[in-house]
């Protein structure tokens, strides 16, 4: 009797050490499965960006001058000195090169002797002139002697009226043998060297006026109309942050035969000392009025007998349901005009599987 005691006691208490082992176990187990219980479900989201329904056109351009002439001197010769370098800054009358004179000088003196031997001839004929006219209003001389000493006269009137000319002309060509600058610009190639024989006229010195600049791109005739009506910005490629705007100043008639494509200048009247001749540019065209959309994959777009519309996800896992606006279907997105603001995420796959009480988790890429 003592026995069946003693192992009835022993039973209980083994019973009872497995049954706090078991519960000790279980409360383990559920610990560890709240520690691994998932954070959410993975999806995968898209980023809304607002922009122009029409999409803005880029073309790559250069900075040029609006007014760049070549200049030349106006007479013949040997080229004395050149004044100037590339890329040197000239101002109003600043001599850009010099001719050999003495060619110049001698036709200046040659003149100048013609003009005294003519003064001299006239003062001769003048007086004959006269003498002729007191002769015949005496009677001692006849109408031939005197229409003689006429035409003598006006002939030594027109010499020397001619040797005038010819010492202003001689005078000018002396004063073009210095190349000056007819206004303030740069000097942006040089043609000649000391030493050359260059013609009159011919291109010596290439100077850009330092007015107005502009950007100078190839339009595709495609673009032609929002190039004439739409707004358009330039960028210099040494500095992206800053635009400057644009206004065409001048559309080319003819297309170009090799890339179809027609030369356009548009002329920065804003631009400063940044924009530099010979810079790389880029010449944005907008739409003057255009609404502004967001394209979306269209797997995001959930509708199910109500509005179309978008999961938006916040930075803790949350999810809501928000209408949007759809402007158009693609092929394979859907633009948006309004309803969810620029910069959101939305969820971009698996929508029909979402429910707005459920947390989520943002993942790059999902794996099976």
């Amino acid at each position: 009797m003592f026995v069946r005691s003693v192992f009835s006691s022993y039973y209980r208490l083994l019973t009872g050490a497995s049954l706090a082992f078991a519960v000790f176990a279980l409360t383990g187990c559920n610990e560890k499965a709240a520690e691994n219980a998932d954070p959410g479900r993975p999806v995968l989201v898209a980023t809304v960006h607002y922009e122009a329904e029409t999409p803005e056109r880029s073309f790559v351009g250069t900075i040029k001058p609006r007014i760049e002439a070549d200049m030349g001197f106006r007479v013949a010769g040997k080229v004395a000195k050149r004044l100037v370098e590339v890329g040197q800054t000239v101002d109003v009358d600043q001599p850009l090169a010099t001719l050999d004179e003495v060619d110049l000088k001698l036709q200046a003196e040659q003149a100048e002797a013609e003009f005294r031997a003519a003064t001299g001839v006239l003062a001769q004929a003048a007086a004959a002139e006269q003498r002729a006219k007191d002769l015949k209003a005496k009677g001692w001389t006849t109408d031939a002697a005197l229409d003689s000493a006429k035409a003598a006269g006006d002939e030594a009137r027109a010499r020397l009226n001619r040797a005038e000319r010819s010492v202003e002309l001689t005078k000018n060509s002396l004063s073009y043998a210095t190349l000056v600058a007819d206004t303030r610009g740069v000097v942006t190639a040089t043609m000649i060297e000391p030493g050359q024989v260059v013609a009159a006229g011919q291109a010596s010195i290439r100077v850009a006026r330092l007015g107005e600049k502009e950007a100078v791109v190839a339009i595709p005739e495609t673009l032609l109309a929002r190039a004439r009506s739409g707004v358009a910005t330039v960028t210099l490629w040494s500095d992206a942050k800053k635009s400057y705007a644009a206004r065409l100043r001048e559309v080319a008639p003819q297309a170009d035969p090799a890339t179809r494509t027609y030369l356009a200048k548009f002329s920065l009247p804003d631009a400063d000392e940044a924009v530099s001749l010979g810079m790389t540019a880029t010449l944005t065209l907008a739409d003057k009025a255009s609404e502004r959309v967001a394209k979306l994959p269209l797997s995001a777009l959930y509708s199910q007998g109500g509005d179309p519309s978008l999961y938006i996800v916040d930075d803790k896992g949350d999810i809501a349901l928000k209408p949007v606006k759809v402007k158009a279907y693609e092929s394979n997105n859907v633009v948006i005009s309004g309803g969810v603001d620029d910069g959101a995420k939305v969820v971009a796959l698996g929508v029909q599987k979402l429910d707005p009480s459920q947390k989520v988790r943002v993942v790059s890429s999902l794996s099976f």
